[in-house]
């Protein structure tokens, strides 16, 4: 009788490895796909995790809120209205020469000054000073102001925005830390003049 055991396979060689198996176009797109969803959903969730952590950056970024110097009073001479730059105290190493913000300073006299926002209160383009005319002008829209901020006509709903002051060791600063916006309260000039002025 035939002898009819099943062939015995040679054992493998224990430290032989196996051929590398081929990527299927199935599991390439597979892999593919999940790579994408992936990514999209890193690029979701990051406005979202940046809206709810905000409040806990924006508590580390009080630091920040310092008093910026504008530069020596001697600077800004008694009855003149002078251009200044400060830096963005919220600055980035990528913003360059754009952190530099510039803003018109007023002195009235020794020890009171009044520091404008370059901004109009309209859009926020760049205001001038005239001092032939005594007047803040914004080329854009033609939007006027008085010396003092107020508005004077065009379609300005307000004063120009007005910083804090302090003056310390011979220097003016500004509490740089506040943005401009159309939710600020109006020209300080404003409230002292309110028959001449409709912003106030």
């Amino acid at each position: 009788m035939p002898d009819t055991k099943p062939e015995q396979k040679p054992e493998a060689d224990k430290g032989a490895t196996l051929p590398p198996r081929k990527m299927t176009r199935r599991s390439m797109l597979l892999a593919l796909g999940i790579g994408i969803n992936a990514v999209a959903a890193a690029l979701f969730a990051t406005p979202i995790l940046g809206y709810i952590f905000a409040p806990a950056r924006r508590r580390e970024m009080r630091a920040d809120l310092e008093w910026v110097s504008l530069g020596q009073l001697t600077q800004f001479p008694e009855g003149q209205t002078r251009l200044a730059t400060y830096r963005n105290p919220f600055v980035r190493p990528w913003d360059g020469d754009t952190a530099d913000i510039p803003c018109w300073v007023r002195r009235i006299s020794a020890q009171k000054f009044q520091v404008f926002a370059i901004n109009c209160a309209h859009l926020g383009c760049p205001v001038r000073w005239f001092p032939q005319s005594g007047l803040f002008m914004c080329p854009c829209h033609g939007g006027v102001y008085y010396a003092d901020g107020a508005r004077a006509s065009g379609p300005p709903p307000r004063g120009l925005f007005e910083y804090n002051y302090k003056i310390e060791d011979a220097q003016i600063f500004i509490k740089a830390g506040q943005v401009p916006t159309l939710a600020e309260p109006p020209s300080r000039a404003c409230t002292d003049q309110p028959a001449r002025c409709v912003c106030a």
